[in-house]
């Protein structure tokens, strides 16, 4: 049985969007990270290393419960 991770890693990278300029995180997942066996700190594994933007991570959520959620509405 497959070990599911803690939290996913994304990348967010600000933009602005439209013609009123607002503000916008683009979301990418990069990656997931796992506990330690000891449970001071993870183990992260990123599939592309960003070079600007945020590393963000959080919870695994599942498709049903996001309840239509977009990513930039998740900050």
């Amino acid at each position: 049985m497959p070990n599911p991770p803690s939290y996913i890693a994304y990348h967010v990278k600000d933009t602005t969007a439209g013609d009123t300029g607002e503000k916008r995180g683009v979301w990418t997942r990069v990656g997931a990270a796992w506990p330690n066996k000891d449970g001071r700190g993870f183990n992260v594994v990123l599939d592309v290393v960003p070079l600007d933007g945020r590393l963000i991570l959080r919870e695994p959520m599942e498709r049903e419960s996001a309840g239509g959620m977009q990513p930039t509405e998740m900050v």
